[in-house]
């Protein structure tokens, strides 16, 4: 007997080894239909995280919530710029430390897509490319150049053999199971004519002979040569056809929502509309698709591109940018998860067959000789609901939704239909202890360090004529100093009562701030869009000599776009003086300029809160150029932290050192365009459904819990154009309610969806769970068993309800961290024979 229980012990843990390490594999291929895993075909889900827009130590939550929610794999870009700052010299620390977040992944038993590029586009800064490599001789980029192309297999090869070093790859034994080339190079390749044909034949042959064992990708490349596998980019991929009849269906950008600019409403996605594409996607043959985001996350520094996209990076992703997931989003993907994989065993068996049900109505089949089947039914029509006839059943498809038949018989989901709660998150404003004097007034908290107009350094730059900023400063700042001076004598045009001297310049943007003598005339900022700025501004001279500084800065460079390296920032002219009576006109572009790369704030690294130079004295508030500092305890707890701007203008802010990203809330989005409902049937597009109008695009600025200490932490803020500090404050990020709306028609929980353990049918369950497993159900906000109306944070009784509803579920759920109660009369009685019937929850987690 002891030896059987023994055995029994050392069978538990061999397959609790076999569990965790479940990633690793000795072989990957790909055929028609799917990967190829150790000889086993997959039907795979994949999402993005990167890892440098989160830490180290939201790492592992994150990969933690994406497995929870069903996915399979977890992909990345590796962002060149990040780790090769300097040519030749590598970063992998800190947030950068990719074989720390591989091994992590790996850890948890998910596999890894690494979407090497290098470039990334991303909305990151430049596409990922250093800028060094602008500076390359004879450099063009993604093309057939000699230059470039050392330079990019150079740091292809680098990242490979980093992964070897690290047993990372599948034919190691490792989670990395794909691997990406280039990226969505086929959308701007015809630009570069027959040089794109004979760089991308090079790129495949380059790739594949670095020998990872795993296959190569490349993204909408409709004419990636063998072996790679091309994929497809976008918002709906079912009807996408690879170039061969060799490989697979694969998807690798499933756009979750949408980036946002300064100055742009928010853009987001209905869950029903994301369910109904990878449902379709899986429907028409497909076998891996990934979410482009999972998780968005932070542009902390100076990461973002564009110009002008925002610090977050939330994305409407499942997981949102502060690490908490977004329901009913990541629950809903949740159960579409689950019911594929119910049909994997059929999918990867056979090919589909496919079936009209009427107009816009379609059947798809998988079925096997040895009796698998599993089935989809679509509606793609957008305005009304369908029933239909399918193997001798009746099904109700609501349109532009698709329903998931594992057995070909029952349905187990319906994209249309959520099961899942929703949850309603909230910032709450947090008291912050500062060191305040005995007058009490938080301005006394904050020194100050007034940036100097115009050239303040040693080291400066005298050229004749405007040049080009991102030629001048690398992107080592923001900012290019342009100052230059000019005589006025007695008597001139300029100066004639009646005539008022106008200032004219033109700048590749993105903005622009103009002095005269040391005194701010203008600032300007490029039109949404429109990277260039022409102004003529009103000006005071003096006899004598006069100073005109212009600073120009940068909102992140371009990530996008046939050579989008070239495109050029700051003042390239003309730049003159004139009389409005139409008498003299000075034109200053072609004389002497004296040159000043970034601020002497950056100079004194006054972002670190350590120079001796900052001033407690007769306080400035709402003055431009102006950089401030405060001592603040952090708030108690470990919910996600952010900072409110509301009351700054435009700048960039740190904490204890470390940069949050740049900060603009004086900018806001147009009023119009959006709507408080947004319809998911129909076809998607970024400017669909758009919330924040006549709004700050981002007033709330994530900072990780990692960056600060219980007390004495340091914020320095560089305000650019106006503001007052003291109106910062801090918040947290915490679920407020958590609610559930599921009807009797429903289908049943996925994990149920044939029986339950006594042979009876299983019928839709409705379930709540607080978001942190210290929480528990404290209370039921509102219940309604019948014919209830609204949503999360506004239901309402309808003409029909049951009046035991409440008791019955603050019986099963208070004092629960989580709860299940079946939606039916069976539990709650009839309060409305003949009507179809739902039940809306919502509760307090405490």
């Amino acid at each position: 007997m002891g030896k059987r229980i023994m055995l029994l012990l050392l069978m538990v843990v061999f397959l609790g080894v076999v569990t965790t390490t479940s990633f690793a594999v000795n072989n990957v291929t790909y055929d028609h239909r799917a990967l190829v895993i150790d000889g086993k075909r997959r039907v795979l889900v994949s999402g993005s995280i990167h890892y440098p827009r989160s830490t180290p130590e939201m790492w592992a939550d994150l990969i933690q919530k994406s497995k929870d929610g069903g996915l399979d794999i977890i992909e990345t870009y590796i962002f060149w710029d990040l780790h090769e700052p300097v040519q030749g010299q590598y970063d992998f620390s800190g947030r950068k430390d990719l074989v720390k977040f591989v091994k992590l992944v790996g850890e948890a038993g998910l596999y890894v897509h690494l979407r090497i590029g290098p470039y990334v586009c991303a909305e990151w800064n430049y596409g990922g490319f250093p800028l060094w490599l602008h500076f390359v001789p004879g450099i063009k980029f993604r093309t057939d150049n000699k230059p470039f192309k050392e330079e990019m297999q150079r740091f292809t090869a680098y990242i490979v053999d980093l992964m070897k070093k690290n047993n990372l790859y599948g034919s190691q034994g490792g989670p990395i199971i794909l691997s990406q080339i280039e990226n969505e190079y086929g959308n701007i390749d015809s630009a570069y004519g027959s040089a794109a044909k004979s760089y991308i034949k090079w790129a495949a042959n380059m790739a594949v002979s670095l020998d990872t064992g795993v296959p190569w990708v490349m993204c909408q490349q409709a004419d990636a040569p063998d072996p790679i596998i091309n994929t497809c980019n976008g918002f709906y991929c079912d009807q996408f056809t690879p170039n061969s009849n060799q490989k697979p269906k694969l998807w690798t950008e499933n756009w979750s929502g949408w980036f946002s600019a300064f100055g742009s409403p928010i853009p987001y996605r209905p869950v029903e509309d994301l369910a109904f594409a990878v449902a379709r996607f899986y429907q028409r043959g497909g076998t891996m698709q990934n979410y482009y985001m999972y998780h968005g996350g932070t542009n902390f520094d100076h990461t973002s591109g564009g110009p002008f996209i925002t610090t977050t990076y939330d994305y409407d992703a499942p997981i949102d940018e502060y690490g908490i997931v977004r329901q009913p989003k990541w629950g809903h993907l949740k159960d579409v998860h689950k019911a594929i994989k119910l049909c994997e065993a059929a999918l990867v068996a056979t090919d589909p067959v496919y079936s009209s049900l009427g107009p816009n109505l379609e059947a798809t089949m998988y079925k096997t000789d040895s009796g698998l089947c599993a089935a989809f039914l679509a509606n793609v029509g957008t305005q009304s609901d369908a029933t239909v006839k399918f193997n001798g059943n009746s099904y109700q498809l609501p349109a532009w939704s698709v329903s998931i038949l594992p057995d070909c018989k029952n349905v187990v989901l319906n994209t249309a239909k959520i099961n899942s709660m929703a949850m309603l998150p909230k910032f709450i404003p947090q008291s912050v202890k500062y060191n305040l004097d005995s007058s009490g007034d938080i301005a006394s908290t904050w020194s100050w360090f007034r940036e100097p107009v115009g050239i303040s350094k040693t080291k400066t730059l005298v050229k004749p004529g405007l040049l080009e900023q991102i030629n001048t400063t690398a992107d080592k700042s923001d900012y290019l100093w342009y100052s230059s001076s000019i005589i006025i004598k007695y008597g001139e045009s300029l100066l004639q009562n009646g005539s008022q001297t106008v200032l004219h310049v033109e700048s590749l943007g993105h903005g622009l701030h103009a002095f005269i003598n040391g005194k701010l005339i203008a600032t300007r900022f490029a039109p949404t869009g429109n990277h260039k700025i022409s102004v003529d501004i009103p000006a005071t001279l003096n006899p004598g000599k006069n100073t005109v500084d212009l600073l120009s800065l940068t909102v992140g460079l371009a990530n996008y776009g046939a050579f989008y390296e070239l495109a050029g920032a700051g003042v390239t002219g003309p730049v003159s003086l004139r009389s409005s009576n139409g008498g003299l006109t000075l034109d200053l572009s072609s004389q002497p300029w004296t040159y000043q790369i970034g601020l002497k704030g950056e100079d004194l690294d006054l972002s670190s809160g350590s120079s001796s130079l900052w001033d407690s004295s007769s306080f400035p508030k709402n003055q431009p150029l102006t950089w401030y500092k405060t001592l603040f305890d952090a708030p108690d707890g470990n919910d996600p932290l952010a900072l409110d701007f509301t009351g700054m203008g435009k700048g960039e802010a740190w904490v204890n050192g470390q940069s949050i990203g740049r900060y603009w809330p004086a900018l806001s989005s147009p009023d119009s365009g959006c709507t408080d409902y947004c319809n998911y049937k129909g076809p998607y597009k970024s400017n669909k459904c758009l919330k924040k109008c006549g709004k700050p695009s981002q007033e709330l600025y994530h900072v990780p819990r990692s960056w600060v200490k219980p007390s004495g932490n340091v914020l320095v803020v560089f305000e650019e154009i106006g503001g007052d500090p003291t109106k910062i404050s801090f918040t947290t990020k915490q679920v407020g309610s958590i609610c559930s709306h599921v009807s009797e028609s429903h289908p049943p929980p996925v994990d149920m969806w044939n029986t339950d353990q006594t042979g009876k049918k299983s019928v839709p369950t409705l379930s709540l769970e607080c978001p942190s497993s210290n929480q528990v159900i404290s209370s039921i906000k509102f219940v309604s068993f019948g014919t209830p109306q609204g949503s999360c944070g506004s239901y309402a009784h309808g003409t029909c309800r049951s009046l035991q509803a409440q008791k019955i579920v603050q019986k099963a759920c208070v004092g629960a961290r989580s709860c299940n109660i079946g939606v039916s009369v069976a539990t709650f009685g009839d309060p409305c024979i003949g009507v179809k019937k739902s039940l809306a929850v919502e509760a307090i987690c405490g």
